[in-house]
């Protein structure tokens, strides 16, 4: 009963933080004609209820795809339809066709909130508790709430989701895959993640660590005995569980093609998706990083940009997939997760500043095994996205949820004391490089200083970008230096995880026990 209780406070405060951030400004508040993410999910709504299913992703007089069109799998466009016939409901206005357009008012604004915040309680919470208690180093009930209350915390997800207005079910669902794998129910975890993609494509970040964990598991097994069951049963559930999801789309092949063509937009260029009213765009990857330098768009061909995005971030995920299928261990896929997503986020097609927070929830899932580089690398993905969370008016909700998940990260965990390479996971490469590198000794001083002078950097940028006028010739001067700031810490922290991920000796041992 007392872990419970404990949990329970847990729970409580992370659902209070939630509700107030929710109190504030969401996405497009007031600012027609195209508004912003809250009038997408309310379009989303009118469509799914007020059309027949056939014409959900197709252009018509009744439903222009370039007002909010459609662009996510069924699972989301079903959602949608449940939210919608509740809505309807309560008040038929909020989903009128055509008459509700931007519809704005404080009961609409109750109801949405609260669609999100239900679907916090009843997904992704769940799956945060049970997978601290999952966890050994966590066997103790306090130990267990404190990595809850950290995950609970993390800002990036709360201001995305409470406060700019976004679901968190496919961050959920797959969060639910990871436990159950962990449980070894590998049917069940394949069921998890694929609602986890039919809800949202971009869980395609998290497709190749799954695949080459269960395929890996299922070589130890032997693919002439137990393997070869194992993965016939895997591949099984998940033709069925596509199958379900895709249903009702499966009248034709038309209907099928043009479903695939709003998921992926390929004609819309490189890095189109992260582009604000104007240039240059203000996203944290590698390509919008280096437009600022080198225009692109202006010298590369859609077709040409698409291939060399495929090339650098198959290259780059290459060596941890090829870990993890050689060693399969849960440790080695729970940072596999982290280092996939996160070549993804900085070198693929059509990038969004929000998918970093595909990068950031299994990076949480590893933060009670690495605290000090877990919570420095949320810390930077939450001030990655700092210019759409001004645009929201949520800077009073960044400032306090960063400083408050800072605050409780290193109180849980003492982080400033964890800065050994054993701490942090990497002394298997320093032994590699013993008597090479001698720098070594004064390790932790080293990444302590470069944590201050990180935050600080933050901080000041964070002050500057909400308080001082940027030059008139540099407009774009702060969001900019925001970007590139941020992608130069993610390309080190892509650089940390897979040191970590390829001299990783535990894998070789613990991936024994699968075979």
């Amino acid at each position: 009963m007392e872990k419970w209780s404990l949990m329970t406070i847990t729970v409580l405060l992370a659902l209070t933080v939630r509700w107030t951030v929710s109190l504030g400004s969401y996405s497009g508040a007031g600012k027609p004609p195209m508004y912003g993410d809250y009038e997408a999910q309310r379009h989303w709504q009118e469509v799914t209820y007020n059309l027949p299913i056939r014409q959900w992703y197709f252009n018509t007089s009744d439903n222009n795809l370039l007002y909010w069109g459609l662009d996510y799998p069924p699972l989301t466009a079903y959602h949608s339809f449940l939210c919608a016939y509740i809505a309807k409901l309560i008040n038929p206005d909020w989903i009128a066709l055509h008459t509700s357009r931007g519809y704005e008012s404080q009961p609409h604004k109750l109801f949405m909130r609260t669609t999100v915040f239900v679907a916090d309680l009843l997904v992704y919470i769940p799956a945060v508790i049970l997978y601290c208690f999952s966890l050994k180093e966590t066997s103790t009930k306090k130990k267990a709430s404190i990595c809850a209350l950290c995950i609970l915390l993390y800002p990036g997800l709360i201001l995305i989701d409470h406060g700019h207005f976004q679901y968190p079910l496919s961050l959920g669902f797959a969060l639910w895959g990871v436990l159950c794998l962990s449980y070894d129910w590998d049917l069940l975890g394949s069921v998890a993640f694929c609602l986890a993609l039919n809800y949202k494509q971009m869980e395609l970040y998290h497709s190749l660590p799954f695949f080459c964990y269960l395929l890996g598991k299922c070589f130890k097994k032997g693919l002439k005995g137990k393997g070869l069951v194992l993965l016939t049963k895997i591949a099984g559930t998940v033709v069925v569980s596509f199958a379900v999801c895709w249903l009702p789309f499966c009248t034709d092949m038309a209907q099928i093609m043009q479903v695939l063509r709003r998921l992926f937009p390929i004609d819309r260029g490189l890095f189109e998706a992260c582009m604000f009213s104007s240039p240059p765009p203000r996203l944290a990857n590698i390509w919008c990083s280096l437009s600022v330098l080198i225009k692109i768009k202006n010298i590369v061909s859609p077709q040409t940009q698409l291939k060399l995005s495929f090339a650098v971030t198959f290259l780059s995920l290459l060596p941890t997939c090829i870990k993890l299928t050689v060693q399969p261990s849960l440790r080695g896929f729970k940072f596999a997760l982290v280092s996939c997503a996160l070549s993804f986020f900085l070198f693929s097609f059509q990038v969004h500043e929000k998918s970093i927070l595909l990068v950031s929830v299994p990076v949480c899932l590893i933060i009670n095994e690495i605290p000090f580089m877990a919570t420095w690398f949320l810390l930077v993905s939450t001030f990655s996205m700092l210019p759409l969370l001004l645009k929201d008016g949520l800077l009073l909700p960044y400032a306090v949820t960063m400083l408050a998940f800072l605050s409780v990260c290193a109180a849980s965990f003492s982080i400033f004391e964890k800065t050994s390479a054993e701490d942090l996971q990497l002394k298997p490469f320093s032994l590699s490089l013993k008597g090479y590198v001698s720098w070594f000794k004064s390790f932790p001083k080293i990444v302590r200083s470069l944590f201050l002078l990180s935050v600080t950097l933050m901080g000041v940028l964070s002050l500057a970008s909400a308080t001082v006028p940027p030059p008139q010739r540099l407009p774009d001067l702060f969001p900019l230096s925001v970007s590139v700031i941020s992608c130069l810490h993610f390309l080190l922290f892509l650089v940390y995880f897979n040191v970590v991920i390829l001299w990783d000796s535990k894998n070789s041992r613990s991936q024994k026990k699968i075979s």
